[in-house]
């Protein structure tokens, strides 16, 4: 296992804010987002970013739940020249526990559809598709899985 240091986003701490979004950014360019719209994401989701020997490597997003259902979404991120290393494991194991200890009973995430290896990681992890869906306005295919 490699020793990754985390660090929460804050809405009020610049450069963790803008680390984050440049991982979704890269990660997601389709849903590419400025600094204020990762500012009004950190108010409600947890953010963190992920560093490995003071480089960026990667980030996660657990939104809390917020139904009866009591679902949180975990999202981990790493980027393409830091992948097939344990990090996107280390970042997921951290978030689904982060979903847990917030009341989640049901986890869910959502990919890009052209995010094959994020698809083939979800897969691996035990989650099954249940909706795809674009946007209004938008062209991308997103799918959203469900932890079995």
């Amino acid at each position: 296992m490699t020793d990754l240091r985390i660090k929460q986003v804050g809405v009020d701490d610049e450069s963790p804010l803008e680390d984050w979004r440049h991982v979704h950014n890269v990660i997601v360019p389709p849903a590419a987002m400025d600094l204020d719209e990762v500012r009004e994401r950190a108010g409600r989701n947890h953010l963190e970013v992920a560093y490995r020997d003071d480089i960026l490597v990667g980030c996660t997003t657990v939104r809390p739940p917020t139904d009866d259902t009591a679902t949180a979404t975990v999202i981990a991120r790493v980027l393409p020249a830091h992948r097939r290393q344990g990090l996107g494991e280390q970042l997921y194991v951290r978030a689904l526990a982060q979903a847990r200890e917030l009341g989640a009973r049901r986890i869910e995430t959502v990919v890009l559809a052209a995010n094959t290896e994020g698809l083939r990681f979800a897969d691996r992890h035990g989650f099954v598709e249940f909706d795809r869906y674009t946007l209004p306005g938008e062209s991308a295919l997103w799918i959203d899985l469900r932890l079995a």
